[in-house]
């Protein structure tokens, strides 16, 4: 059995570098070719690839589930926060955006049978935005977490109808739970149309609650030391800059502790997949069917001094796996082209045949790339970032000397988020330049410039020394960026030939 296990812990510890493609032996059915191709998308929250990877959208969970399902970047879905205020599953969103995503576009136009399973957004489920009653158009088979990550003492939409779960790890363990109904479906469903199925993941998301015979998993195992590990991040924004270096050793203890629980809780995910590639193969299905891991953020352990959290605009908190298999992906497979998560949804419509160009989405399907169809001269370089930070602009009563509009605060008054941790940047890979362009909203109207190839830990901010023409020049690409829309996103950017 371990052998044709899916190895994430393998692959947590390994470098991946943009897109990797793998492909499996499988046996399928005659017959199977006649119509669209299957797709299984598994995304699971809070899963960093720090040195390679996807890159998202907004290191923060609802806006980028927002930006996966519906191809737009936060300033068109308009998703800013977790918040119901931030419209994260809010009754705007439902109007405005949910009919448009890419699962209702693939039911309505493409004839799909979709299933839906664990972590949607956030806030669903809240009584002020449909409560559990509310299914999102475009779901034939709907099982939805209300509200945020848990493992046990949860509640599900199960097709409209509230299902709760308590703490018996046999029925309850929601990581197991949704590869049981995930397997329900693939017994169940129609053989004579294609499938959409997404399951969405609890882990490694906080509380980090293992499943029972993996908690004793990892007992000497840390948070990596990398370069950037506890170190003072003197030449970056103030929240960075306010963080006690070096950690205190409560802090480190902390952070090595949630390090490993994490990677315990992801052997639920390791049994999931093999599941769910196991059915497939044994049903014949395998073989027509492309099947997506990845992630919704990054995440941080110890990386300049900030104990644990995402939100930020490093490496760590925006780049996240992406691993694909299917039809006519060659295994072994690595692509250097740039690919976002508001890529996900084109290219998932391009594999069941939409005409992508007829939506308003901004990413791009990058379906020819793993098919080895598209040079970099034909991809694009520039990829958005944005992010808008939570906090009230009030003084924190622990934290009284670092002013108003601090949260997320660990002891020691280090906090990982503020109401003006608001930026926004272009990340550019080309094959002239790996560069990271950030500008904040704050009174400083803080830069942050990173040569990522020469400092992949992105140790040291050089705003103030790259040449005035790159920092103009990236300033006016990053408007475009802010400002753009559906095929103006996807218009070649300042490295492209």
């Amino acid at each position: 059995m371990e052998s044709h296990r899916c190895r994430l812990r393998s692959f947590l510890s390994s470098l991946v570098i943009c897109v990797t493609l793998w492909s499996e032996q499988s046996y399928g059915l005659f017959g199977q070719a006649n119509r669209g191709p299957n797709i299984v998308l598994i995304l699971t929250d809070d899963l960093d690839s720090a040195m390679g990877g996807l890159f998202v959208a907004s290191p923060l969970c609802c806006p980028s589930r927002a930006s996966i399902l519906t191809g737009k970047y936060p300033h068109n879905h308009h998703v800013i926060n977790n918040t119901l205020e931030g419209n994260c599953s809010s009754s705007a969103w439902q109007k405005s955006q949910e009919p448009q995503t890419f699962p209702a576009l693939l039911k309505s136009f493409g004839g799909y049978q979709t299933f839906f399973a664990g972590k949607y957004l956030n806030q669903y489920g809240h009584s002020d935005a449909g409560g559990l009653q509310h299914v999102p158009p475009g779901w034939s088979y709907w099982v939805a977490l209300e509200k945020n990550s848990k493992y046990y003492n949860y509640t599900l939409s199960v097709n409209g109808k509230a299902q709760k779960h308590g703490a018996d790890y046999s029925r309850d363990y929601l990581t197991d739970v949704l590869a049981n109904r995930s397997l329900e479906f693939l017994q169940y469903k129609s053989s004579y149309q294609p499938f959409f199925m997404m399951v969405s993941t609890p882990a490694p998301h906080s509380p980090w609650t293992a499943a029972p015979q993996y908690q004793d998993r990892f007992n000497d195992t840390k948070a990596p030391r990398d370069p950037n590990f506890n170190v003072h991040g003197k030449d970056k924004h103030w929240l960075i800059r306010q963080a006690k270096t070096p950690m205190s050793n409560s802090s480190v203890q902390f952070l090595d502790d949630a390090f490993r629980k994490r990677w315990q809780t992801l052997l639920s995910v390791d049994d999931l997949v093999e599941k769910i590639v196991k059915r497939l193969e044994v049903r014949g299905e395998l073989e027509n069917t492309y099947i997506f891991f990845t992630s919704d953020n990054g995440y941080h352990t110890g990386q300049f001094s900030l104990p644990l959290d995402k939100r930020q605009l490093y490496e760590f908190d925006i780049r996240v796996p992406l691993m694909v298999r299917g039809p006519n992906i060659k295994p072994n497979q690595t692509s250097q082209m740039p690919v976002a998560n508001v890529d996900l949804g084109p290219t998932i419509l391009d594999i069941a045949g939409y005409y992508v160009n007829k939506t308003k989405m901004d990413g791009m399907s990058f379906l020819p790339i793993m098919q080895g169809k598209m040079n970099s001269s034909s991809w694009r370089t520039d990829i958005l970032v944005e992010y808008e930070g939570e906090g009230r602009n009030v003084s924190d009563p622990a934290c009284p000397l670092l002013g108003p509009g601090v949260s997320e605060c660990f002891p020691d008054c280090v906090c990982e988020d503020a109401y003006n941790n608001t930026y926004a940047c272009v990340r550019t890979v080309a094959p002239s330049a790996n560069l990271q362009y950030c500008e904040f909203d704050d009174n400083e109207v803080f830069v942050e410039v990173y040569n990522v190839t020469a400092d992949p830990y992105q140790l040291n901010n050089i705003a103030k020394t790259i040449e005035q023409e790159v920092l103009e020049k990236m300033n006016h690409r990053l408007m475009m960026l802010q400002s753009c829309s559906g095929q103006t996103c996807r218009t070649p950017g300042v490295y492209d030939r």
